[in-house]
């Protein structure tokens, strides 16, 4: 009796469902692309097309996306606070939404010109700073797709 219980103890051991496999990580690439918002951060309109084509294309490529909010007075001084640190966390390319972060963009670039800015607004155009200045969201969201995509085909 005490051997059946033995076999039927191993038994049940072995068939014994295993446990969850552990959740997996997710493996990025080495490219980072950031967006630098007003308060109302990626819920705002101008900004929420522009984080959806970057959320869409980080999954089709595993380039890392992040964003974060100008905090405080909503002003151009303010805004190169926050795009600074961007650069220092070492983004590939900086993608700038909203009245004070487009402010921000001209007078950081030409103090950071190993760096690569996109703005969605009207300013000037410069040897790193490229403009998206379009009001249809779609076409937003697409440009920012694609630029995050192009950081798959360019050297870091």
């Amino acid at each position: 009796m005490a051997a059946g219980l033995v076999v039927v103890l191993t038994a049940a051991w072995l068939l014994w469902p295993d446990d969850e496999p552990p959740p997996r990580q997710r493996e990025y690439r080495a490219e980072t692309a950031c967006l630098l918002t007003g308060a109302q951060g990626v819920a705002s309109p101008e900004a929420s097309p522009v984080w959806s084509g970057m959320q869409e294309a980080s999954l089709a490529t595993q380039v890392k996306v992040q964003y974060l909010e100008v905090d405080g007075p909503q002003t151009g001084p303010q805004a190169e606070t926050f795009l600074a640190g961007l650069v220092q966390n070492r983004c590939d390319v900086i993608f700038a939404v909203g009245a004070a972060p487009v402010a921000g963009v001209t007078k950081i670039a030409a103090r950071y010109p190993q760096a690569r800015f996109v703005a969605f607004g009207a300013i000037e155009p410069g040897r790193n700073v490229s403009v998206v200045d379009d009001s249809d969201p779609e076409v937003v969201r697409q440009q920012a797709h694609d630029l995050v995509v192009a950081l798959t085909r360019t050297p870091s």
